[in-house]
């Protein structure tokens, strides 16, 4: 598992540590944020405002793609270690 700069949050006890994704996806937010302003000043050529509109649904593609990463790794079980027993069934 790789830590918060490489993007994916430590596990604790089965549960992922959400500052990584919270930091990537903070970014991710603050730039579409950026974008939009951008676009919305009305300054932009036409060239400009398409390309900001492409990198635009590339960024919230990369958004969606690390939510859906965090959220399948919240859901995988821990793998076993070595020289653990299985608990006895109750």
């Amino acid at each position: 598992m790789l830590g918060p700069t490489g993007g994916r949050g430590a596990r604790f006890g089965g549960v992922v540590s959400l500052r990584g994704v919270t930091d990537a996806l903070s970014e991710l937010a603050a730039r579409l944020d950026d974008a939009a302003d951008r676009l919305r000043s009305g300054d932009l050529e036409p060239e400009a405002a398409l390309a900001l509109i492409e990198d635009c649904a590339r960024l919230a593609s990369e958004a969606s793609a690390r939510v859906d990463e965090r959220a399948r790794a919240a859901l995988e079980p821990l793998p076993d270690l070595p020289g653990q027993l299985p608990l006895p069934a109750s």
